[in-house]
């Protein structure tokens, strides 16, 4: 067993909300430069540039997840991992069935842009991702668990597209691997929600809209004998030796 560092919640340039300078070889960069050895792609409500980061990083020391930030029909976000681009597509497909077709306006909201490894675009996604699906968090949770993934609520201290902050306390058996709070989240809000939800790891993750906000500080390390999927999941879950290290007292 080892600790790996893991960034699991970084957009790209198809977020309208991310960076021009979030491509895929830059994020590649940026996250070995910070000594991050696993990072997950997770664009709103789609996980079509998880392939680019794939690539860009293959021959690299760097493990690229893909996933979604899914907002619910709630305005809630949770984030999504898998294990292979296969299972995260056909989440994806399962999450768009019925998708608000409301369109993107690029000078309100951003551009939306479909790249390759080396940043070549393929196209402009021309629904707007930042916005609800069709589907309640409860939905969603019980299908990505079904799929074998990896769920997290997002950013569960914010004000806004948090679970508290729509739906009031989290249950305490609520099926979700862990909770995410903000990287800079304060030692008292990080200390009431342990005494709030005992029961989750709480884990920290950069939110990287930016390459900036990329960085060591706003990450977790997880002990596991690999840096692969099912380690990642068994930490989680506390299972075989495996665990999250908590990011407020490493």
């Amino acid at each position: 067993m080892r600790p790996v560092r893991a960034d699991l919640h970084i957009h790209t340039v198809l977020s309208p909300c991310g960076g021009l300078d979030m491509g895929a070889p830059e994020i590649v960069a940026r996250a070995l430069k910070c000594g991050l050895e696993v990072v997950a792609v997770t664009d709103h409500n789609t996980c079509r540039n998880a392939a680019a980061v794939m690539k860009a990083a293959r021959g690299k020391q760097l493990v690229v997840f893909p996933g979604l930030e899914v907002q619910s029909s709630e305005d809630i976000h949770a984030v999504v991992l898998f294990g292979t681009l296969e299972e995260a597509l056909d989440f994806e497909a399962w999450l768009w069935e019925g998708f608000p077709k409301v369109l993107n306006r690029p000078e309100l909201f951003g551009e939306q842009i479909l790249i390759d490894e080396e940043n070549r675009i393929l196209a402009e996604e021309p629904i707007l991702l930042v916005q609800g699906a069709r589907r309640s968090i409860d939905e969603i949770v019980t299908e990505a668990r079904s799929r074998n993934g990896v769920v997290f609520l997002s950013h569960v201290d914010r004000e806004a597209f948090s679970y508290p902050a729509v739906l009031g306390p989290i249950p305490v058996d609520y099926p979700v691997d862990a909770l995410e709070l903000t990287c800079y989240a304060t030692e008292k809000t990080v200390e009431n929600c342990r005494k709030a939800c005992p029961s989750f790891p709480l884990i920290r993750n950069s939110d990287a809209h930016t390459l900036a906000q990329i960085e060591p500080r706003c990450s977790t390390a997880f002990l596991v004998e690999e840096p692969d999927f099912q380690n990642l999941r068994r930490a989680f879950r506390n299972e075989g030796g495996c665990r999250v290290l908590d990011p407020w007292k490493v």
